[in-house]
């Protein structure tokens, strides 16, 4: 043995050949933390001394070879002083720098996942092969930062600079296959012949017959690009990073000048711009929001997984009402293994049903996702039916009928009769309170809510709302069904709207009391998208969702919540409404729709609703975009913190990832606990302050208030 640690060993496993092996002891999986940087350190210092050694071969005793750095340590990392930010990269640098140097050939044979430092790693040695599962990728724009261990120096000069920033820009992952072309691995070979072929070819390097000083030369020194070529290539990547990206994600086209501005320099040279790049990104606002939304993601992954121990087994579930909402809920649970009813009294609703979820397969057929085996397994788990009996065996009925307290209660009090006493019955309500739904049931244990956000193959969020009377064991076995279908479940408690529409409705209530007070709704669509971060401004998302959906909706809120979301007189919802200006739907909204060449919606700033909304707007005035964000954005912040201190919510990491994925909230903003963190809440209590008198919505809590004055955070220290 020459080296053992707590996460790598390095033994000689024939005359003058050792390999290092990475078996992390603590996990299931290898990742390169600061404890493996250190073991890393001590194997290579060990094998330097090695007056024996000829070749070294590296490979994982685990199912993927390094899953990447432990991202739970980067923003502890990133808070630190540049200066000591700046001594951990140069030490990972060295590292690395060592196995590189070292003076024998060295070879990765890698299985599975080598991501992030991972990747970095593989590209520190001299040759590399893999097996036909292996996934290789550089993920580190996807989190506000870019490649910190040479990954922007040594990957343009193998496999190219154009692939290379294809590949760090985008932040995806290859396959093995894919990763060869790119000229990545050296070999692709089947798993079991993995070991055996990378030692063939080391072994080959070590008598010379591959030329292997000579592809660590490239490796070292300035790319091979001329003058022009290196114009022409950085210059075309950057205008496409900066168009798909934009202006809030710097990551990629931080990157792409990184690797501009090191085309000319060696290795030493190159490594210290990708420092300093590196560092400027890691301490920005949006790696810190980008981050922390990984870091939430995995903590949501391990309340689900931590739910699906006291779970019920469901393996058949039923959908009642058809449709687009319910032929979505039924095409995601099928294709997710579940196989599912779907249960209405309408023929015609039950053939739109399945159109939605042959819609969807057919999209995933054309896009080689699925074959045509697959297409039909799935399609055949969808049974379509007018009568209750076939949903007599299902483990739980999600019930997606019209949004209407009556019509929903009798439903639910009606299937409840149909099913075991076994049998989990879900609301997908938008706004509707499930205590009031789950009265008249005779198991109000088995029922809960159950809100899926649309498009629901596309949404990934469902809101699992707990009534008065839902037992833990119902909430956990929804929690597991919900992330078995593909989906991110958020357990809220139960009040009217529950979470996201809650706190939706106070931004849509800014934004009518703002074209109240004369703004121009194009102008606060524009900034609110182009400035703020929001997919849609708030009149093209009522458009979207539907104005007669939104008004609806909005008279739920406001009697649930009068003191706040009451209003006086009409407002500019209740114009487009009472006009029968229902929004994309039927062509006309706010704006008014046409089909573009390629049948998409294509939306146009309408003179008839300029004229519409003067019933009830003042003389038109010219905000500035901050006043836009601040009165759009108050209302809704004050809203979610409301929901936290009553308990609607149970953590800011909830919360965020709620307004991520089923919003849509700026993800470079991270959500609204980690936007007031960014900001400072004493600051964000200071401006509040000065829209106070346009009504309770914008009025800070005492909680907030207090928390703001002792200096406190909602996310305390990570990492």
């Amino acid at each position: 043995m020459i080296y053992q640690g707590e996460n790598l060993s390095v033994r000689y496993i024939a005359d003058g050949i050792a390999e290092l092996t990475f078996d992390a002891k603590q996990g299931s999986v290898n990742k390169l933390d600061k404890s493996t940087l250190v073991s890393l350190d001590e194997a290579i210092t060990a094998l330097q001394q090695q007056s024996a050694l000829q070749g070294l071969l590296v490979s994982s005793a685990k199912d993927a070879f390094i899953v990447g750095a432990d991202i739970t340590e980067f923003l502890g990392l990133f808070a630190l002083p540049e200066q000591e930010l700046a001594a951990w990269l140069t030490k990972a640098n060295d590292i690395f720098n060592a196995l590189e140097d070292l003076a024998v050939p060295t070879i990765s044979a890698i299985n599975g996942y080598a991501l992030g430092g991972g990747c970095e790693f593989i590209l520190s040695t001299d040759l590399r092969v893999g097996e036909p599962g292996a996934r290789i990728g550089l993920p580190e724009t996807q989190l506000g930062i870019m490649p910190g261990f040479g990954g922007t120096v040594r990957l343009p000069r193998v496999i190219g600079a154009d692939n290379a920033m294809e590949w760090i820009t985008t932040g995806k992952n290859y396959k093995a296959a894919a990763a060869q072309k790119f000229g990545m691995l050296d070999a692709v070979v089947p798993a079991e012949k993995l070991r055996d072929a990378a030692l063939a070819m080391l072994q080959d390097a070590i008598s010379e017959k591959i030329d292997w000083q000579s592809r660590r030369q490239a490796k070292l020194s300035p790319l091979a690009l001329n003058q022009i070529e290196a114009t022409m290539s950085f210059n075309c990547a950057k205008g496409m990073v900066i168009a798909k990206a934009g202006p809030h994600y710097p990551a990629p086209i931080t990157a792409v000048k990184t690797m501009e501005k090191a085309a000319r320099c060696g290795r030493t040279e190159a490594l210290a711009l990708e420092g300093k790049y590196f560092i400027g990104l890691a301490q920005s606002e949006v790696a810190q929001a980008l981050v922390g939304i990984f870091l939430n993601d995995q903590q949501l992954k391990g309340l689900a997984k931590k739910a699906s121990k006291n779970a019920q087994n469901i393996n058949q579930a039923a959908v009642l009402g058809a449709g687009i909402m319910g032929g979505g809920i039924a095409y995601q649970s099928a294709s997710r293994g579940v196989p599912a009813v779907m249960k209405d009294i309408n023929q015609a609703a039950l053939e739109l049903g399945m159109n939605e979820a042959s819609k969807l397969l057919n999209k995933q057929l054309e896009r080689g996702r699925i074959d045509g085996l697959k297409m039909g397994k799935i399609l055949s788990a969808i049974n379509p039916s007018l009568n209750y009996e076939a949903i007599a065996n299902c483990d739980i009925v999600v019930e997606a009928v019209v949004e209407n307290p009556k019509i929903k209660a009798a439903v639910i009090q009606e299937v409840e009769q149909k099913v075991s006493e076994d049998t989990i019955v879900a609301s997908n309500t938008s706004t509707i309170p499930i205590s009031l739904l789950a009265k008249n049931l005779s198991r109000p244990e088995k029922f809960c809510g159950m809100h899926f956000f649309n498009p629901v193959h596309r949404m990934p969020l469902v809101e699992v709302i707990r009534g008065e009377k839902t037992s833990q064991e119902t909430i956990d076995s929804v929690v597991a069904y919900a992330a078995k279908m593909g989906k991110t479940p958020v357990v809220v408690n139960d009040c009217p709207g529950f979470f996201v529409n809650r706190v939706l409705f106070p931004y849509f209530f800014g934004f009518t009391r703002l074209l109240q007070d004369g703004a121009d709704f194009v102008k606060v669509d524009k900034i609110m998208e182009k400035q703020f971060g929001w997919p849609m401004g708030p009149a093209y998302l009522l458009d979207v969702v539907g104005i007669d959906t939104g008004h609806h909706a909005g008279a739920v809120m406001a009697s649930g919540f009068p003191e706040r979301m009451s209003k006086d007189g009409e407002d500019a919802i209740d114009v487009m409404y009472q006009a029968e200006r229902f929004g994309q739907k039927n062509g006309l909204g706010f704006y008014a729709y046409t089909k573009d060449r390629r049948g998409k919606p294509k939306k146009d700033a309408d003179p008839a609703s300029y004229d519409l909304l003067k019933q009830i707007c003042n003389e038109r005035y010219e905000y500035s975009s901050e006043q836009i964000i601040a009165r759009m954005m108050i209302p809704m912040i004050n809203e979610v913190v409301r929901c936290l201190e009553e308990g609607i919510i149970q953590s800011p990491a909830e919360a965020d990832m709620a307004l991520v994925y089923g919003l849509g909230f700026p993800p470079f903003r991270g959500g609204v606990f980690r936007y007031l963190d960014t900001m400072g809440l004493d600051k964000y209590v200071a401006l509040a302050d000065q829209y106070a008198d346009l009504g309770p919505l914008y009025q800070v809590t005492d909680g907030l208030r207090a928390k703001a004055a002792a200096g406190e955070t909602y996310y305390g220290k990570q990492g």
